[in-house]
């Protein structure tokens, strides 16, 4: 059952815990999109990131495809931070500093890669331990290995799965999840609220299916400060 605009608001007034997506959300671009243009391999995967966001093949086999056309090395993903680190979307340092002053727990959530988010965790002063993403596997010679299959968020719906997770493992009554996807979308339940998120790209079905869709992140921190 979909809940209304106000008592999502109220939800978010009261989380205990806010949960984030990462690409298009708290950073300007799709982190997977940045490492195969870096690879000299970006339209193939663009097209591909593209159809899996809009939910038509399974999260899992959109990966696998999409790594399997980068085969990128620990190199290349480590000189990618270094040269072209992730870009925070404006607003987002204020909101996350203003959630942890009413001691929210903020967690990232992402079908990205950890050595990735882990740099944007860390500029925003995120516990490593709060984070949850994909892993990227490397043979001794630093070449590309696949990825580590058993992280819940390799799977479709594994967003879902690491808020239960949360829930189960901190008590937390009240979570909201913010982000522009699909995969975040579903993701509620078990999560209490979803808040849509279009600073960055807009994605219609996603738009259409919750009851507050934001553009900015100033949006929610003005709700905030209404307490």
């Amino acid at each position: 059952m979909m809940i209304s605009l106000s008592q999502t608001k109220e939800l978010f007034r009261r989380a205990e815990a806010v949960c984030f997506d990462v690409d298009s959300t708290v950073i300007k671009e799709e982190g997977i999109d940045e490492l195969a243009k870096f690879c000299g391999v970006g339209d193939a995967v663009t097209e591909m990131t593209r159809r899996a966001m809009g939910g038509s093949m399974t999260f899992k086999t959109a990966l696998t495809e999409r790594l399997s056309i980068i085969r990128c090395s620990r190199e290349q993903v480590n000189k990618l931070i270094t040269d072209h680190p992730p870009q925070l979307t404006p607003g987002i340092r204020e909101l996350v500093e203003h959630l942890h002053q009413r001691n929210v727990k903020v967690f990232l959530i992402s079908g990205g890669f950890r050595c990735i988010v882990e740099h944007v965790a860390t500029q925003l002063n995120i516990p490593l331990h709060h984070v949850y993403a994909n892993r990227l596997k490397f043979y001794f010679n630093g070449e590309y290995a696949g990825f580590d299959e058993s992280q819940p968020t390799a799977e479709s719906g594994g967003k879902g799965k690491v808020i239960s997770l949360l829930k189960e493992q901190y008590g937390f009554k009240t979570v909201v999840m913010i982000g522009d996807g699909a995969t975040d979308l579903e993701a509620c339940p078990p999560a209490s609220a979803f808040i849509g998120f279009g600073g960055n790209v807009v994605r219609q079905q996603v738009k259409e299916r919750c009851p507050w869709y934001v553009t900015s992140f100033e949006e929610l921190l003005k709700e905030l400060e209404k307490i």
